[in-house]
C-alpha cells in the first residue's frame, strides 16, 4: 500500500457539449493534488453520447449513484439544469443560470462561478478602461452571469445583443429589476451601439474551436473600442485576432476559466484553492497546445 492510499479522494466532472478540449479536469486534478487529495475530473460531453439537455435529469441521478461530490455545467446546460436542482445560491438564483452543482446528502445545490470568474480576470486583465458604456454578445447563461458582473465592476449602460431578440430583452429587464432602469438594455440597432460604446464583450460561442468565425462584423471594431472574450479554447479566437490587429486593448476567456474553476474547486472540496497556482498551470496548458 503506498501513501496515495491514505490520501482522501473525490470525483466531480463537467456535462457540456463539445467539451473534449476542456482545460478543466487538469486544473482541477492537479490542484487536489497539490493539496493532498486525490481528486478525479470526468468530462461528460453530449456531442460524445449523442445526448441534448434533456439527458440532464438521468445524467444529475447517474451522477448521485456513482458518488460525484459535484458536477460543473457549461453550454448549453447552465439554465436548462435550474429546475433540476433542489436549491440555489444566492447569485445563481438571480442570474436564472447554473455552471456549479454541488451534490450532498442527496440534495443538488445550484452555484455560479461565472459571474465572480469574469469579474476577477476582468479586474486583472482590464485595469482601468471606460466602461460607461459597454455592448455585450449573448444573452445565455454564462451571458447573464458576465452581465451581473460587468454592472457590478461599474458599467454605466449595458446594452445586449443575441440572435434571439426574446432573450436579449429578458435579460435586460432582470438586469433593469437589479441595478436599475438606466443601466440595461436590450439591442436594436448593433452598429449604433457598438460606435457609441467603451468596450464590447463576446459571451456567445461563437469563436470557440467547433464554431469558428466572428460574432459581429469586422468592420464594426475599432481601435479605441477594448474587447473581451469568454471562449477559452482557442485562447486566441478570431475576434481577438481581428480587434488586436486594429490596435484594441483585449482580455482572452483564460482568467474567467480559471477563476471560475477556483470558485468550483472551493465548492467541491471545502478547501481554500491556490488561485496564483491555478494560473501558473493554465499558462503552462495553454503554452503547450501553441
Amino acid at each position: 500500500m503506498t501513501s496515495r492510499d491514505h490520501h482522501p479522494s473525490l470525483l466531480a466532472g463537467l456535462i457540456g457539449s463539445g467539451i473534449q478540449a476542456s482545460r478543466t479536469p487538469a486544473m482541477q486534478e492537479r490542484e487536489g493534488a497539490a493539496q493532498g487529495l486525490r481528486l478525479v475530473y470526468r468530462l461528460i460531453d453530449l456531442d460524445r453520447l449523442g445526448l441534448g439537455p434533456e439527458a440532464l435529469e438521468e445524467l444529475l441521478t447517474a451522477a448521485e449513484w456513482m458518488g460525484f461530490a459535484g458536477l460543473n455545467i457549461t453550454y448549453p446546460c447552465k439554465q436548462a439544469v435550474v429546475p433540476l436542482l433542489h436549491e440555489l445560491s444566492p447569485d445563481a438564483r438571480a442570474l436564472g443560470a447554473v455552471n456549479t452543482v454541488v451534490l450532498r446528502d442527496g440534495r443538488r445545490i445550484g452555484h455560479n462561478t461565472d459571474g465572480s470568474g469574469f469579474a476577477e480576470g476582468f479586474r486583472r486583465g482590464l485595469p482601468g478602461v471606460a466602461r460607461a458604456r459597454v455592448v455585450q454578445l449573448g444573452a445565455g447563461g454564462a451571458g447573464a452571469a458576465v452581465a451581473h458582473a460587468l454592472l457590478a465592476e461599474g458599467t454605466g449602460l449595458l446594452t445586449v445583443a443575441d440572435t434571439d431578440p426574446a432573450r436579449a430583452e429578458a435579460l435586460a429587464a432582470g438586469l433593469q429589476a437589479r441595478f436599475g432602469s438606466d443601466r440595461a438594455a436590450s439591442c436594436t440597432d448593433l452598429a449604433a451601439a457598438v460606435a457609441a460604446a467603451d468596450g464590447l464583450v463576446n459571451c456567445t460561442p461563437v469563436g470557440m474551436a467547433k464554431l469558428p468565425g466572428l460574432p459581429l462584423p469586422a468592420a464594426l471594431l475599432r481601435a479605441a473600442l477594448w474587447v473581451a472574450e469568454i471562449v477559452y479554447f482557442p485562447l486566441e479566437t478570431e475576434l481577438l485576432r481581428t480587434a488586436r490587429a486594429l490596435g484594441c486593448r483585449t482580455l482572452d476567456g483564460g482568467g474567467m476559466a480559471v477563476f471560475q474553476a477556483v470558485g468550483a474547486f472551493r465548492l467541491f472540496t471545502g478547501l481554500a484553492p491556490d488561485a496564483d497556482r491555478m494560473l501558473r498551470h493554465f499558462a503552462e496548458m495553454a503554452a503547450a497546445s501553441d
